[in-house]
């Protein structure tokens, strides 16, 4: 698979790290110092992005890789406010998108047992 990084701190080195170890490919390294490279990323030379960023710049990396074909994959926190904003570019362009504000299996298993003692 042909991974775009969009934000390359900790945990885009630690993703690309595992990624390669599982014989995936890394298209595209964005981060602040290089960010005018993110209309490069295309679904001609990527199969999927990964974006960890900043809140004020996550809708527009996430907007501009769905626009070219790229479905995304988000774990930026503080930009929901533009969720429907990505919902309708989905829709508009056929694109695919998942986001989750923590990948932590454990994280998640502890949000499901919420969900389902709020419900009891």
């Amino acid at each position: 698979m042909r991974i775009a990084l969009i934000g390359y701190g900790k945990m885009g080195k630690t993703i690309e790290k595992m990624a390669m170890e599982r014989g995936h490919k890394i298209s595209h390294r964005i981060d602040v110092a290089n960010l005018d490279t993110l209309p490069e990323v295309s679904s001609d030379n990527t199969d999927v992005a990964i974006e960890f960023t900043q809140p004020a710049s996550a809708f527009d990396n996430i907007r501009q890789c769905l626009e070219h074909g790229v479905p995304v994959v988000s774990g930026t926190t503080g930009w929901l406010g533009r969720w429907a904003d990505v919902e309708q570019i989905c829709h508009n362009h056929q694109g695919a998108f998942f986001y989750a504000s923590n990948y932590s299996i454990g994280v998640n298993l502890f949000f499901r047992l919420n969900k389902y003692l709020a419900a009891l």
